[in-house]
């Protein structure tokens, strides 16, 4: 069994994103999310996944819980800030950086915004689906 920490800043979009592919696509694996921050799951987030048939309005914004972090077998960062600011990761975890933009952070129409969470959503979905 793997267990497997995905960790972005905030624990509101990426993270949770890739929280809720591991779940449909990792089978057998401990899964989990978290943030260096709590922002709270943003809808659009949830809004996205829901287009892409995985139900994450279940899930919560945490903090990095240091006992899950030192016995995860993989951690997957998915920006600079949580690689940047995440504890040191422990000798024998395997650690990979997935560099994603936020979401959150896009400009535009409600339709080009959205259309960022689309994006990363998919990009997400393809790493998850290399990982199984």
């Amino acid at each position: 069994m793997t267990q497997v920490y995905f960790l972005c800043t905030g624990n509101s979009c990426r993270s949770q994103m890739a929280e809720g592919f591991a779940h449909k696509y990792l089978s057998g694996w401990t899964i989990a999310s978290a943030g260096v921050e709590q922002h709270g799951l943003n809808p659009r987030a949830d809004k996205a996944m829901a287009e892409a048939g995985v139900d994450i309005s279940g899930q919560t914004s945490d903090l990095i819980d240091l006992d899950y972090f030192n016995s995860s077998d993989l951690i997957i960062t998915l920006c600079g800030d949580a690689r940047d600011k995440c504890p040191m990761i422990p000798a024998g975890i395997k650690h990979v950086h997935w560099d994603l933009e936020d979401p959150a952070k896009a400009t535009g129409t409600e339709e080009e915004v959205f259309e960022a969470f689309r994006e990363t959503r998919d990009k997400i979905e393809a790493e998850i689906r290399k990982l199984a």
